[in-house]
């Protein structure tokens, strides 16, 4: 299996909320690596591409207000199936359904002020990455810890 990486956005409410530190430490403590981290405000611009499948439905412009509304912080995360472990470890779009131990279960309680963002997919995770770094910013992770948490055929 190859080593995969996604975006992960804190959002306005968890930027706002000081629980970047705690966010981050959750990936860290899965074993991922961040190779790319930086705060921006997300411009309606930026929003209208990230967010394009959804600029037509009736509730895109409260998710742009949304995350237009405080800066973010944007992550690459890398590792193996780093797309669906991030997913798993995010836990349901609803905080409110998440369960104990998740992000959002933990430290949500909204459906739409929930915290956190990671694509979905593969293709999504290679455009996100693409909307929010330039590839310049985004570095090799260190492989010196790689041996202890996880086998050699897993990565």
């Amino acid at each position: 299996m190859a080593l995969e990486r996604t975006l992960i956005l804190a959002k306005p409410d968890a930027v706002q909320r000081r629980l970047i530190g705690r966010i981050v430490s959750r990936i860290e403590d899965k074993g991922l690596s961040i190779v790319g981290m930086k705060m921006l405000q997300v411009t309606p611009d930026l929003s209208r591409q990230h967010y394009a499948e959804h600029v037509s439905k009736s509730f895109y412009p409260e998710l742009e207000a949304f995350i237009t509304s405080g800066p973010v912080v944007a992550m690459v995360v890398e590792g193996p199936e780093a797309i669906t472990v991030m997913r798993t470890l995010m836990g349901k779009t609803n905080a409110r359904e998440s369960a104990p131990g998740t992000i959002r279960g933990d430290l949500g309680a909204s459906r739409q002020m929930n915290l956190i963002h990671g694509s979905d997919g593969p293709d999504a995770a290679k455009n996100e990455i693409a909307t929010y770094f330039k590839e310049n910013e985004l570095v090799s992770a260190p492989g010196i810890l790689t041996s202890v948490l996880w086998a050699k055929e897993e990565e």
